[in-house]
This record gives C-alpha cells, sequence and structure tokens, in this order.
C-alpha cells in the first residue's frame, strides 16, 4: 500500500504541478500570507500525523492500510521536494530539482525490488538469525547440526 500511494502521489504531484506552470489547470499555486505553500508542508504533517498514530494508536490503527497509504503519501510530498529541502532554495523547475526526480524515481525502485522479492529478503532474514543464535550457544539449533552448512571450499 505504502508503495502504490507514493508512487501515485508522487505521479499526481508532479501532474498538476506541470499543469499550474503550464496553465492549464484552472487553479493556481496556494500562498499563505504572500508566501508560497510548498507541498513537502503538507508532507511533513502528514508523517507528523503517522508517526502519532503510531506511537499513540491502538493495534487496529497502527496496522491499517491508510496509514500505510498516509506514509506513501507523505514520503512522495517531501521527496519530490527534496532538492528545495536539500538547497534551502526554491530550485523545483531548475536543473537542480531533476535530484528530487531522482530520488522519488529511487525510493520507487528500492521499493519496487523489496516487496518483489518479500519471500526472498524474509528467508534471508531467518536463515541470518538462525545462524546468529547459533554462533551464539541460544538459539534453536544450539547443540544441534546445522541445517545450513558453509559449502566446502
Amino acid at each position: 500500500m505504502t508503495w502504490i500511494s507514493f508512487g501515485t502521489t508522487w505521479g499526481a504531484v508532479r501532474l498538476i504541478t506541470h499543469g499550474i506552470r503550464g496553465g492549464w489547470l484552472p487553479w493556481g499555486n496556494i500562498t499563505t500570507a504572500g508566501r508560497h505553500f510548498h507541498h513537502y508542508n503538507l508532507g511533513i504533517g502528514t508523517l507528523a500525523c503517522v508517526g502519532l498514530v503510531a506511537v499513540r494508536g491502538d493495534e487496529r490503527a497502527v496496522g491499517h492500510p491508510a496509514l500505510a497509504a498516509a506514509y506513501g503519501s507523505g514520503t512522495a510530498l517531501i521527496a519530490d521536494e527534496f532538492a528545495l529541502l536539500l538547497d534551502l532554495r526554491d530550485v523545483y523547475w531548475a536543473r537542480q530539482g531533476r535530484l528530487s526526480v531522482d530520488v522519488s524515481l529511487g525510493i520507487l525502485s528500492a521499493l519496487g525490488a523489496y516487496l518483489t522479492a518479500v519471500p526472498f529478503w524474509h528467508e534471508c532474514a531467518r536463515v541470518t538469525r538462525h545462524h546468529l543464535l547459533a554462533a551464539a550457544g541460544r538459539g534453536p539449533a544450539a547443540g544441534r547440526r546445522d541445517p545450513y552448512p558453509a559449502p566446502d571450499r
């Protein structure tokens, strides 16, 4: 859910910002007291709310898919303006703004690669945990033959 909401939000925000800049959308930038309101502010607010639920929420709320979707959306809003946050200058449409696109696509790629291979990563974690516990002499394999012996060299 997080990956889907990240990609959807990021794509929608890019489309909206291009529409505002190109003049083909009927609305414009959000301003407050004459200052441009950047969408990373909405992302920070969203992640603050997600964090509050994660820290103080009950089990049903913490594991709810809507919370995962909110997390992905908030992260996308921030990642889309990563270059601005890094340079502390509004470089969204400048060459330096490309960094935000690269970071966002990198996040999408990394999450996609992880989600594609979830069973593999879980098996890696299980085997590693097994080996660490066995090496410490505390695990279920302590005193037993290792079911994952190192290959002969």
